[in-house]
């Protein structure tokens, strides 16, 4: 460890989500509000030196509960004060002794929370759904302030970064009467909108987490028809279908992905996932590979914030931490290797479930469609069961390999349609 001077299943999954602290996509910095009792104050993390440290940027007033906090880039933290149905946003910094505060404008909605951190940060985008629609505004890093950029009908949530432009955002749309569907918006276009996941007609899917440089998509979704939502994946532009692993599926547990290992070009399978694993025992880590369909559960270090964690491209787990000793720590732990089969418990953190690697793990459904790549239209083939070997379980004849097509490369024409 280094040391230094976290009702429905979506809902519960959104508070799980929501861990109060926030890294920049590059892990340079973090921000969060921290404080004791109603003195909060927001900090920010740098994390990108031989060492990470913490500062503070407090004000005159203390922060709500209800404050959100997300780091820029070039180290200032963006902060969504609410008073009422009023928010207001402006950027803090460190300035000598005390703190700097450049307030940037407000915005008018009775909700409103801000999209996870832009893939360039320099910009910060903020979701505010409506009676009929559902605004995307652009909250910092405009020439005049909060702009709104995108009106997508239906009401939206949840929100995935598709590509490293900060062009295509995902967002998981419920249409009136009709089930959520994850869609792309191209922010370029103003907020054209295409499908980006329909495994049935009538299944919930939501995207969870998207990486940008395999492909890689982590979903949730209640189309397997077992009264409950599954964890599965899939990758954008495969020919191949969402494949919902046994390794992932804990009855007593809710499991969320909030890190994928970067820099696995045309190699979806073989990046690592960081999951938060969420039970009556509290919070623990877990780590998977679409690959090895092996469930590693882990132990966190003590003080984890829970949710929080970045990758590095040759597979080491970044943990931030905090406890009263080190109030400001990263632990850094490699990715455990798969072996053959079955689920790891790691440390005593949890209950070991699940079962062995082979064609027990489902992978989809049949007549699904599956993954679209922005503008295309349905991209799956029908569900299979898949072996220890990675390939579909079949009596003969050589299965067809289908190449991802990474998400840099996905065709951004045809089907696009505003709603």
């Amino acid at each position: 460890m280094t040391a230094c001077a976290i009702e429905t299943a979506a809902k519960k999954e959104e508070a799980v989500a929501r861990t109060g602290f926030t890294i920049t996509a590059d892990g340079t910095y973090a921000a969060r509000l921290t404080g004791t009792g109603d003195a909060l104050f927001p900090e920010r993390w740098t994390l990108d030196g031989p060492e990470p440290y913490a500062v503070p940027l407090p004000l005159d007033q203390p922060e709500e509960r209800d404050a959100e906090v997300l780091p820029l880039a070039d180290g200032r933290v963006l902060i969504n004060r609410r008073a009422g149905e009023r928010h207001t946003f402006s950027l803090l910094y460190p300035a000598g002794p005390g703190t700097g505060e450049l307030a940037l404008g407000a915005v008018e909605a009775a909700e409103l929370t801000l999209l996870p951190p832009a893939p360039d940060g320099a910009y910060a985008y903020a979701l505010a759904p409506g009676e009929t629609s559902t605004a995307v505004w652009l909250v910092a890093g405009g020439a005049f302030g909060p702009e709104r950029v995108a009106d997508v009908p239906g009401r939206c949530s949840g929100g995935a970064w598709l590509d490293r432009t900060g062009r295509l955002l995902a967002l998981d749309r419920q249409q009136p009467g009709g089930p959520v569907k994850t869609v792309a918006v191209d922010l370029a276009l103003g907020g054209v909108v295409t499908p980006l996941l329909e495994i049935t007609d009538e299944s919930d899917d939501r995207l969870l987490l998207a990486d940008a440089d395999s492909g890689l998509l982590l979903i949730r979704s209640n189309a397997p028809g077992e009264g409950r939502d599954r964890l599965g994946w899939g990758v954008l532009g495969s020919l191949r279908p969402v494949r919902f692993p046994e390794s992932l599926r804990l009855p007593d547990a809710l499991v969320t992905p909030f890190a994928v290992q970067p820099g696995q070009m045309l190699a979806p399978e073989s990046c690592a996932v960081a999951l938060r694993i969420d039970g009556a025992a509290g919070s623990w880590l877990g780590v998977w590979r679409p690959a090895g369909r092996r469930l590693h559960q882990l132990a966190p270090p003590p003080g984890w914030l829970a949710g929080s964690g970045t990758w590095s491209r040759d597979g080491v787990l970044r943990l931030p931490y905090a406890t009263g000793e080190v109030p400001c720590g990263v632990a850094r732990m490699e990715a455990p290797r798969d072996g053959a089969g079955g689920v790891e418990a790691g440390r005593g953190a949890g209950r070991a479930a699940g079962r062995a690697a082979g064609c027990a793990e489902t992978f989809g459904l049949p007549d699904a469609n599956g993954v679209r790549s922005p503008g295309e239209g349905p991209a799956t083939e029908p569900a299979q069961a898949e072996h220890a070997g990675g390939e579909p379980c079949e009596a003969s004849g050589s299965p067809v390999v289908c190449k991802p097509v990474p998400l840099q490369q996905a065709p951004l024409t045809g089907r696009a349609a505003r709603g």
